[in-house]
């Protein structure tokens, strides 16, 4: 395990540095749920002191890694992790339109995995002027409009992802897709029956640092980082059609990506 003085060249607050590396061992599973976390050998670990720990574990009980349980014979209270709430989920199974009746992939897949997920909408817009990464995704050319669909993910009551979807509106324009309202099976499942099934997509993924924006919606906690997918869906012909910007709560969303070999 890391102690502070393997990590010199780290210029953040002690006590962020410590929770840092508990949080690690937390969402990686190297610390199982019910363990607890004595203070004692957290400040001899980290040769640090009891207010250092304390505040530590502070950050990590505002993710709800930890809890806090007191122990009469420390100077500071000791702490039981919790079954992290990082759900792992797999985006290619969310690609293809929903079944006849059925909910988003994206929702049915969550539920899959034991987790009570929705799609809260925010706002329904068409936009004349996209930014340029849309327009260079989406192929269009500079003046072509675009339909903007944002919507708030949860995972158990608790937003978990913000997603701004981009469409051509030549596409879409007189459908129920420029409706506030959602979309039964999700967008996928309306454009292939407009004519454009998915047939390949994009993911580019990256790490980030929230915006003000994102932190709001997301309410999360401080310190913690965003994942954000930029997805871009061709149909045939490789039309592009579908331009999600995403960004998922990093303390509560991983990403699964499986490949078979190519020969």
């Amino acid at each position: 395990m890391t102690t502070m003085s393997e990590q010199t060249t780290d210029q953040r607050p002690l006590p962020e540095r410590v929770a840092a590396d508990l949080r690690d061992e937390i969402l990686s599973g190297i610390v199982l749920p019910g363990a607890v976390l004595l203070t004692a050998e957290l400040r001899k670990r980290f040769v640090t002191s009891s207010a250092t720990v304390e505040r530590a574990l502070h950050i990590l009980c505002e993710e709800r890694l930890v809890t806090r349980c007191a122990d009469t014979a420390d100077e500071a209270p000791n702490a039981v992790v919790l079954e992290h709430r990082q759900r792992t989920m797999q985006p290619a199974r969310s690609l293809a339109p929903a079944d006849p009746g059925q909910p988003f992939r994206w929702v049915t897949e969550a539920r899959r995995r034991g987790v009570r997920a929705t799609c809260v909408l925010l706002e329904v817009k068409p936009v004349p002027k996209p930014p340029a990464h849309i327009v260079q995704a989406l192929g269009l050319n500079a003046g072509n409009p675009v339909l903007l669909r944002s919507q708030i993910l949860t995972f158990d009551n608790e937003p978990a992802g913000l997603v701004k979807a981009y469409f051509p509106l030549q596409i879409v324009q007189g459908t129920e897709m420029m409706e506030h309202r959602k979309i039964r099976g999700g967008t996928s499942t309306l454009l292939a029956q407009l004519g454009y099934p998915p047939r390949r997509c994009v993911d580019s993924v990256s790490a980030r640092i929230p915006t003000q924006e994102q932190h709001a919606l997301l309410k999360l906690p401080r310190n913690v980082p965003v994942l954000r997918t930029f997805r871009v869906v061709h149909s045939d012909n490789d039309r592009p059609v579908e331009a999600h910007d995403t960004v998922e709560a990093g303390h509560l969303y991983e990403l699964q990506y499986e490949f078979s070999q190519i020969l």
